[in-house]
């Protein structure tokens, strides 16, 4: 290890978490693992493809249909 480095020319990089928050969500089993298996085919994380598919569902205003039957 140097005594000293020189960090003159080093030029800021934007963080690539900018524009994101970070939360704690619970997600079932199985939602994890799916998109674990999709991360493994990709390459890409899963908690980004996570992100990419909600981003996804926002710019195309999708909306959950539920309906709620009484027991």
């Amino acid at each position: 290890m140097k005594k000293e480095y020189n960090f003159s020319k080093l030029k800021e990089v934007k963080s690539p978490l900018r524009g994101k928050k970070n939360i704690g969500i619970n997600l079932n089993h199985e939602v994890i693992d799916y998109f674990k298996f999709l991360s493994k085919e990709t390459g890409v994380p899963y908690q980004q493809l996570i992100n990419f598919y909600l981003l996804d569902c926002v710019k195309k205003q999708k909306k959950l249909s539920m309906k709620w039957t009484g027991s």
